[in-house]
């Protein structure tokens, strides 16, 4: 199962009635730590974990803390210390070395820590704020206001209220990218993507190519380019389009179709002079997108094989998304 929020909610909300449950968040850190503030995860009566709160090193401990709140229902306070040789992250050779503060909150029918809305809300792609109360077993959801503005990574932070010390933790939706073009090289580049927790179109007109059996992760596979397409798009709140359909008619019909739709990032595979001709068949200019574009496509690291070149796009578009400073890819091999 992925570790993306949405997959974690997702299962405790199947089985929310089924067994107790435990969310457990890390709230603060200093020095080096592999999960920052805001990170979460779910832990059941069975002993089942959803999401990583370490790299692993410290989730059997949680995990029996967590009994403690379910028990007591009364949220746990950790404190786990990678310089401190007394204590228990020291000693599993935890090798990042900071201090990491989780809070273990227990959850029941009667106060379920505004997940449910939180639930909600990423099941129809809207962002907002998570509000959870430091030493209290209290939180809350609030829908973002103008949730298109919302883009990138935004650290957690502590806020200072008169009745306590509150996590505020941004919450965005996993990316949905829109493949164009189902070709054999798109195969990884839907893999990778599902393995990621993200979602996943795929759109091709041409009956070879798409075919359900090839792409089995795919969220959705489409077979018009046309006004459906774009209510497709509008509707997902899709992030990041895709050229990748070795076509220039079929990448320019695509991008007649989607130039000025609110969507974040355009990658287009192949050498800089492809995406001229893709344009002007389009009969478009680059001033007339509403997106960033990357063309060629993704970051340079070398590869070859379309496993390699799936990787590399993914890492552009992960880049652009959450803007993460990176080197643009080189020209690709010209198709």
């Amino acid at each position: 199962m992925s570790n993306q929020l949405s997959a974690m909610l997702s299962a405790w909300h199947q089985n929310r009635d089924t067994t107790q449950w435990v969310l457990g968040t890390v709230y603060r850190t200093d020095g080096s730590a592999y999960r920052k503030a805001g990170a979460m995860m779910l832990i059941n009566g069975h002993g089942q974990q959803f999401g990583l709160l370490s790299g692993g090193c410290l989730e059997a401990d949680i995990i029996r803390n967590a009994r403690k709140a379910m028990h007591t229902g009364k949220t746990v306070m950790l404190t786990y210390d990678g310089n401190d040789e007394d204590d228990l992250s020291f000693k599993l050779g935890v090798g990042c070395g900071g201090t990491v503060y989780i809070m273990l909150q227990p959850l029941n029918a009667q106060n379920d820590l505004g997940l449910s809305d939180l639930h909600a809300a990423l099941t129809h792609r809207e962002s907002g704020l998570y509000f959870q109360k430091i030493g209290a077993v209290e939180g809350y959801f609030e829908i973002g206001q103008n949730n298109d503005k919302i883009t990138g990574q935004r650290p957690a932070h502590i806020e200072n209220r008169h009745d306590g010390d509150w996590l505020v933790t941004v919450i965005l939706p996993e990316p949905h990218i829109l493949v164009v073009g189902g070709g054999i090289d798109a195969r990884p580049v839907i893999n990778i993507a599902h393995q990621m927790g993200w979602k996943t179109t795929l759109v091709d007109p041409r009956p070879a190519n798409a075919r359900a059996e090839h792409f089995p992760n795919a969220d959705t596979i489409l077979r018009k380019i046309d006004a459906g397409l774009v209510h497709h798009v509008q509707n997902q709140k899709i992030d990041a389009v895709v050229l990748m359909a070795h076509s220039i008619t079929i990448d320019a019909a695509a991008l007649a179709m989607l130039h000025s739709l609110p969507v974040k990032h355009l990658s287009a595979l192949g050498p800089r002079h492809r995406f001229t001709d893709v344009l002007s068949q389009a009969g478009l200019h680059r001033s007339d997108l509403a997106f960033e574009i990357s063309s060629p496509a993704g970051l340079d690291i070398g590869g070859q094989l379309p496993e390699s070149i799936a990787l590399s796009m993914l890492s552009g578009i992960h880049s652009a998304l959450f803007k993460q400073l990176a080197a643009p890819a080189l020209a690709q091999a010209a198709e």
